[in-house]
């Protein structure tokens, strides 16, 4: 039995998740993927019964909609998908949108742009549990998933490291603060003007453990020497498609090719959040090969999600 979870009211940020709590979250995924196949008869099959999950998404999604919807399910809840006219901001106070939805709902699972904003939407609500789906700080939910995949592969992920290449953007910044936390060596590649905030870098070293060091490199090959997986992630986020040819040329060299792969150890695994862009952050050739964990990676969105719903929704149940 695993108990859920300090109570915390948001997830907006890897970083609301301490170290125990992450490793409780990615321990009650692996039980809650094992205990899929029993369907209706899970354990945890009504653990939402009675409970309404919204989702209010500013941005296109396959993935964490999906999951979110299919989780909520699962669990026992009902998810309601917001109309797209509810765009944060734009038709009424922010503030007044998070005001509303508490009384209706219990959480609210949110893609936006401003991690600012999202701070503000779940400050508002006091009952409202906030979930970040993605924003163009953070895009912690993708994180659980990719750890959980490695936890798979590896057992303990203390000690490993993880090389990432290219865009120091939300998903490097969340994978940043992950590894800090879990004992993870973090190296990454960035051309300059595109690397990780120093603040990222501050934060992910206040709270490394186990010896876990943060490293930044020029070059894609000394960041993936010796690492134990080699992450990417597309060139042009969503909101910079403005950008997409001067990117191109920046990150031309940061491909992840099978030289590059070479570098890495023996049977180092290759990740990617997907959607990727074969032919430019990563080759086909790559993306297709034994070390791709990318779509284990996808799946795992499902597990940990309902994992942490489980652990704002339900933190007094033993699981």
């Amino acid at each position: 039995m695993v108990q859920a979870v300090t109570h915390r009211k948001d997830f907006l940020s890897i970083l609301d998740l301490g170290p125990s709590d992450l490793e409780r979250c990615l321990e009650l995924a692996q039980r809650l993927k094992a205990a899929r196949r029993l369907g209706a008869q899970a354990p945890t099959a009504r653990a939402l019964a009675g409970r309404y999950v919204a989702m209010l998404f500013e941005k296109s999604s396959l993935r964490t909609r999906t999951t979110f919807e299919v989780g909520v399910r699962e669990l026992g809840g009902q998810a309601i998908g917001l109309q797209p006219d509810v765009a944060l901001g734009q038709r009424e106070p922010v503030a007044d949108i998070a005001r509303s939805l508490e009384r209706w709902v219990d959480a609210v699972v949110v893609r936006t742009f401003s991690q600012h904003l999202l701070g503000e939407f779940a400050a508002s609500a006091h009952r409202l549990h906030v979930i970040n789906a993605l924003t163009d700080d953070e895009h912690p939910c993708q994180i659980l998933a990719d750890c959980l995949a490695l936890r798979e592969r590896w057992g303990s992920l203390r000690g490993r490291t993880i090389a990432f290449v290219g865009d120091g953007n939300n998903v490097a910044t969340s994978l940043a603060y992950a590894a800090a936390m879990l004992g993870v060596h973090f190296h990454i590649a960035s051309p300059d003007g595109y690397r990780l905030p120093p603040h990222v870098v501050q934060q992910a070293a206040g709270v490394a453990s186990h010896g876990a060091q943060l490293r930044l490199f020029d070059r894609p090959a000394e960041a993936v020497a010796a690492a134990d997986a080699v992450y990417t992630d597309t060139w042009t986020s969503m909101g910079k498609e403005a950008e997409v040819a001067v990117r191109r040329r920046v990150f031309a060299a940061y491909q992840v090719n099978d030289a590059l792969m070479s570098l890495a150890r023996p049977g180092a695994l290759f990740m990617h959040c997907l959607p990727a862009h074969c032919g430019e952050e990563v080759t086909t050739a790559v993306f297709e090969s034994p070390a791709s964990i990318v779509f284990d990676q996808a799946e795992n969105r499902l597990h940990a999600q309902k994992a942490l719903l489980l652990m704002l929704l339900c933190p007094q149940a033993d699981l």
